[in-house]
């Protein structure tokens, strides 16, 4: 398994007051996405993690579509924050 990286974009004290916040929800996921990735990596053929991968990938990408229209800037925050989104070149 990979160690986590993203412990340190949301403090601990966040973690406890604002568990059902939008930030709070997309953090988890993308913990969960990297450790299923790093898990998918070792075993190609785990088609019932592929599955709940897909599945959580939808959730965070609903998640992010929500904030995104309810609130530019905390979106914009989050995405820097977690690196999530990848930078268009023009």
């Amino acid at each position: 398994m990979v160690k986590n990286s993203f412990i340190s974009v949301i403090s601990k004290k966040e973690n406890t007051e604002n568990r059902g916040s939008v930030e709070f929800q997309v953090f988890t996921f993308t913990t969960k996405i990297s450790s299923l990735t790093s898990h998918l990596e070792l075993h190609k053929k785990d088609s019932s993690s592929q599955r709940g991968l897909r599945k959580i990938l939808g959730k965070r990408q609903r998640l992010l579509a929500y904030l995104s229209k309810k609130n530019r800037e905390r979106y914009k925050a989050l995405i820097a924050k977690l690196d999530i989104r990848e930078k268009k070149t023009r």
